[in-house]
This record gives structure tokens, C-alpha cells and sequence, in this order.
């Protein structure tokens, strides 16, 4: 291939990242988004019912699934209706699932497919606390998360293609042998691979769990949950975790302090909206 026609297969490669941005609710945070909002719905709900299918749920109609889902919907419906239009409503078929497992979590998957353990019924104590947690899985659906971080990973498989295929125009040209090339080629995509892993995903990542957090305070305050409880929670949390701290760079979230650290100074814009229900 030569030089004219290897430049013009990075400018192909790279061109669908030019028109690809998005919005975040709340935050206003621009999103590179490579993904249909119909093709990320087909994903959640396959890997939902993959999931449901291998796990204990708990389908009593007791106090556990019948509180995870009035609190979830109530959530739910303010994501779906909001204020002076802040956000586009997803208008998704959302679902509150409760499984059995002693495990202190809830997942959100993509189009608005929501679980809760029942090991995290047993540390929140008041539906605000639980909201504060439904809030933050609501707003990975709300913001498109999943669709963004699968968008990060293809933008970082065209990028490091595009890279490659830079190197070997500048080794044609500058006559290096093809073995030179090659291993130079290979040295320099492991480090940019390695760069794209730490220094974009991941911390990405981060941002979107931080993201979740501001986006989903907002919503159990327009739902009518005291945004406090928020912080509450994150604080007997944070007690619960001591001593499992890792470093917050090597995480795909952020440490306990830096959450409970931003609800506070979330927490006036969050009171705005916030109007107790009975």
C-alpha cells in the first residue's frame, strides 16, 4: 500500500469519531457515542435475561421486591420527565429486579435494566438511602454509559489501528528494514495500548461512576428523597470498606473520600430540585 493510500485509510478510520458526540444530562459532559441507542437496548436486555436466568431472584412480593421497585420507578419516572426539558426522556422499559445474594451492589445494564442484591438491603436504612442508590444506577442508563464506554473501546481499536498504520508510512519512508518495522510497530502499540487502558478508559470510567453520582443525587431529589441520605450511606459504606482500598488511578471507580467528598459539594444543586413526598 502506499503512502497517499495508507493516510487516506487513517482519515477513513478516524472520520466516524468527527460526528459521534452526545451530551450528558446534568453535567453537560460532551459523550463520544459510536453506538445506537436500539443496538445498546438489544444488549441490555440479552445480558439481563442471561443474567436473570443464572441467578436466585426473589419473586415473593415481599417487603425487598415490592420497596426496590416503588423506589426504582419513582426514580425512574423523574428521569423520564425532566425538568424545563434538561435532558432528552429515554422512555425506556424499565425494570427493578431483586436477587438473592448476600452481596452489598446493584448494576445498572444498558435501557434501563436494574438489579439490586439483597445483601444492600441489609445496610441502606430508609428508602432516601435506597433511592440514593437507585438514583446512581438510573443515571448510567439515563446518561448512556455502557453505550459510551463501548464507544471509548472501538474509539481506542480505530485510533491504535490508525497509529499503526501511521507508523509503517513513517518506516516506508524513512527506509527502515520491514523487521525494524514490525517490532517497532509492535513496541509502540503494547505502549499505546497500555496508555488508552490507564490513562483514557480507565479514568473514564471513573468520571462516568462520578457522573452517576451528580446525575443520580439530582433525580432522587426531583423524586422527592432527600439528597442527605446520599451521603449517609456512602459514609457507613466507606466504613464498611476499610481496609480494602486500592489505589484510585488503577480503579474503575473512585475512592470512598473523593465520592463522598463531591455528593457535599453536589449536594446545594441537588436541594434545588428537591421537594419532600409522603
Amino acid at each position: 500500500m502506499r503512502s497517499g493510500e495508507r493516510f487516506l485509510l487513517v482519515f477513513w478510520l478516524l472520520a466516524p469519531l468527527l460526528a459521534a458526540c452526545e451530551t450528558a444530562p446534568v453535567t453537560g459532559r460532551s459523550q463520544l457515542m459510536l453506538v445506537s441507542e436500539s443496538e445498546e437496548r438489544h444488549m441490555g436486555e440479552r445480558a439481563y435475561n442471561q443474567l436473570l436466568a443464572r441467578e436466585l431472584e426473589v419473586r415473593d412480593g415481599g417487603w425487598a421486591t415490592t420497596t426496590v421497585d416503588r423506589v426504582g420507578r419513582r426514580i425512574a419516572n423523574a428521569a423520564e420527565e425532566p425538568p424545563a426539558k434538561m435532558w432528552k426522556a429515554p422512555h425506556y422499559d424499565w425494570e427493578f429486579r431483586t436477587i438473592n445474594k448476600p452481596v452489598v451492589n446493584a448494576f445498572c445494564l444498558p435501557g434501563g435494566k436494574i438489579a439490586v442484591y439483597t445483601g444492600l438491603l441489609t445496610v441502606v436504612q430508609s428508602d432516601a438511602e435506597l433511592a440514593a442508590v437507585m438514583g446512581h444506577e438510573v443515571a448510567h442508563a439515563l446518561a448512556r454509559h455502557s453505550a459510551e464506554r463501548l464507544s471509548d473501546q472501538r474509539a481506542a481499536t480505530i485510533g491504535l489501528t490508525a497509529l499503526t498504520v501511521g507508523l509503517a508510512v513513517l518506516g516506508a519512508r524513512s527506509g527502515t528494514t520491514s523487521a525494524g518495522t514490525s517490532a517497532a510497530i509492535s513496541v509502540a502499540a503494547m505502549a499505546a495500548g497500555a496508555g488508552v487502558n490507564y490513562g483514557i478508559l480507565m479514568p473514564m470510567s471513573r468520571k462516568q461512576e462520578s457522573e452517576a453520582d451528580h446525575i443520580g443525587l439530582v433525580l432522587m431529589a426531583l423524586a422527592g428523597y432527600d439528597p442527605h441520605a446520599a451521603i449517609s450511606l456512602w459514609e457507613r459504606l466507606a466504613s464498611l470498606n476499610q481496609g480494602k482500598k486500592g489505589q484510585e488511578w488503577l480503579s474503575t471507580h473512585p475512592t470512598d473520600d473523593a465520592r463522598i467528598a463531591d455528593l457535599k459539594n453536589w449536594l446545594p444543586e441537588a436541594m434545588k430540585y428537591y421537594r419532600p413526598r409522603d
